[in-house]
């Protein structure tokens, strides 16, 4: 019987503030991620106007509205977080992204207009892209904080912050009265 070793090299052309290989599989794993997440904010940023327009609740068009301009803000930053970490801001396809606003879309197709019942259903897709963006910041974040990125930490902190809030936001609009009015509806 024959065994058959496999031995990887790393690069170890940079090295991060804690020793680390920033060309290492788990510092390619965090930038493909960053590249998966900007691709989400782009296109949450083109898709919540559309929510907003759907939206018959005034509340509900404004949480959009400033969750548009936040978001916009979120690309910016990551924009920021890829300088911060020598690499070229670049988007890959967010396959997860892309399936809660495609399911956006069919709430919006699926609801009658100007109904308690279309504005529960978009709060219901806006939530379930918050938690996923949740998720996803929380992690990055201690990915960075694992490889000594304090910088980009704090960056993917305050966007973690933001999106949590949002997602607070949303529930209080939530309760304030639309989903009452959705089930008398």
């Amino acid at each position: 019987m024959t065994t058959k070793t496999t031995t990887r090299t790393k690069s170890t052309s940079k090295t991060g503030k804690t020793g680390k290989m920033e060309n290492s599989e788990f510092h390619q794993f965090f930038i493909d991620e960053l590249k998966d997440i900007y691709w989400a904010e782009k296109h949450l940023a083109t898709a919540l106007p559309k929510l907003e327009k759907a939206a018959t609740s005034e509340e509900l068009k404004a949480a959009f509205r400033k969750h548009t301009e936040e978001t916009k803000g979120h690309v910016t930053n990551l924009e920021k977080v890829f300088e911060m970490l020598g690499e070229k801001a670049a988007a890959k396809k967010c396959d997860a992204m892309a399936g809660l606003l495609e399911e956006a879309n069919s709430i919006i197709e699926d609801t009658e207009e100007g109904t308690m019942v279309r504005d529960a259903g978009l709060i219901l897709a806006a939530q379930k892209v918050e938690h996923y963006e949740i998720g996803t910041y929380g992690t990055l974040r201690t990915f960075a904080e694992c490889m000594g990125h304090s910088d980009v930490q704090q960056m993917l902190q305050q966007t973690l912050d933001n999106e949590k809030a949002t997602d607070e936001a949303l529930t209080a609009v939530a309760k304030s009265s639309i989903n009452d009015e959705a089930v008398e509806e």
